[in-house]
């Protein structure tokens, strides 16, 4: 938690009472009004806002503790408001006298506690609880310095974070390393939402990313290799968790993994040249995450196009299936990216983060868990003679004989 916060401090909250908010009491409409847990819950949002300013990246608060006494009715449609005041800090704890007012009428008032959590530790507890098996990566954001990377490359100019896959000879494959940097990049994202708002995220090389290590991956244990994809997915789906705006500058081949890299991105810009392909399928498995994403973005007819048959599709027809959102000369991607990004930082920055936010929030929750039965169908192929025999073929570059078993 930052320092500042004082005892005095206050936050303020108002709602117009709707629908959702009242009680109809003894079934008669004229006693319709806010209810009592609505009131308490304007109450402890007021001391949630009082507590915003003063929290770290990663940090929340929680109630722990409420003593209200409801004093007086507001009907449907007025506007009420709930004040709360800081009187002890403790720590991680914070205390507040809180009201609630309609008008000039002071219809509840009591005390109320909160404490500052690692929201983190919640969704671990809550994992638990549920008996689902924990996040394979940690998203505890890191406010230190950024840290040393040795596949991604990082150049910060101003507000604007440039990040550039680094395995060219690879074409920039994703690997075991490649994964711990690229966990360690978005912890560190996470952790400076002010010094960085723009993210232009491109490859080395002649191609933007071909996903997997295969070679590596041959030589991976089932468990490390499951742990690994599990990482990847959840790594992916973190780039709509940072706030900071994801900018793909696509600069040739996004297959798989990298296909998926991609389209995780907040915006994606390809040159003419850039080819978009889930290839998975002809190693003899299906994708070990992202098909839900994709579906999201193409539908699913287009999906299933992509990953039955596993092969490329140009940069236009990317676009035409709302893939990408423009193509550009290959000269001119990164002068593109650089404008859009002036135009981003251009926006209010926190009206920016939320729209973010808000967007991928009404996406739906499927594509959020769906990465697990997509590892855990990936990881089933990959231990069949086809998959054994794609790999083979892949080192050994020549087409793979599939017998269907």
């Amino acid at each position: 938690m930052k320092s500042g916060l004082t005892v005095g401090a206050t936050g303020r909250l108002t709602w117009s009472v709707d629908a959702s908010m009242v009680i109809t009491l003894g079934g008669d409409s004229r006693a319709t009004v806010f209810s009592t847990p609505n009131m308490i819950m304007l109450m402890e949002r007021a001391a949630r806002e009082a507590l915003r300013d003063y929290l770290e990246p990663g940090e929340e608060s929680v109630g722990i503790e409420v003593n209200i006494r409801h004093t007086g009715g507001a009907p449907l449609g007025a506007t009420v408001q709930g004040i709360a005041k800081v009187t002890v800090r403790d720590g991680r704890r914070v205390e507040f006298d809180v009201e609630a007012w309609a008008g000039d009428q002071q219809i509840g008032h009591g005390t109320h506690s909160r404490a500052i959590v690692q929201v983190s530790r919640i969704i671990e507890n809550l994992e638990k609880q549920a008996g689902q098996e924990p996040r394979a990566m940690n998203l505890t954001p890191n406010t230190d310095a950024l840290p040393v990377l040795e596949t991604v490359l990082v150049e910060l100019s101003g507000k604007v974070a440039t990040v550039k896959l680094n395995r060219p000879k690879a074409l920039n494959a994703v690997n075991v390393q490649m994964t711990d940097d690229l966990e360690r990049l978005v912890a560190w994202l996470l952790g400076h939402p002010q010094q960085v708002r723009v993210v232009l995220l491109t490859g080395t090389g002649e191609a933007f990313c071909a996903g997997d290590d295969v070679k590596e991956l041959r030589e991976l244990p089932p468990d490390t290799a499951r742990q690994l994809s599990l990482r990847q997915a959840e790594l992916y789906l973190a780039f709509e968790r940072v706030p900071q705006t994801i900018i793909a500058l696509i600069n040739g081949d996004a297959f798989g993994g990298g296909c998926v890299a991609a389209y995780s991105a907040d915006m994606r810009i390809a040159t003419h040249a850039a080819r978009f392909a889930m290839p998975e399928i002809r190693l003899g498995w299906p994708p070990g995450y992202g098909v839900a994403q994709l579906t999201a973005l193409v539908g699913k007819s287009r999906a299933l196009e992509m990953c039955l048959l596993g092969e490329p599709i140009p940069a236009a027809k990317a676009l035409e299936w709302g893939l990408i959102n423009e193509v550009v000369p290959g000269a001119s991607l990164h002068r593109r990216g650089e404008l859009l990004a002036q135009k981003l930082l251009q926006m209010p920055a926190e009206a920016l983060r939320e729209t973010k936010r808000l967007v991928h929030l009404d996406e739906g929750a499927q594509p959020k868990v769906a990465h697990r039965a997509d590892t855990e169908a990936y990881l089933r192929c990959l231990k069949l003679p086809d998959a054994q025999e794609g790999l083979l073929a892949f080192a050994e570059k020549r087409s793979p004989r599939f017998d269907g078993r």
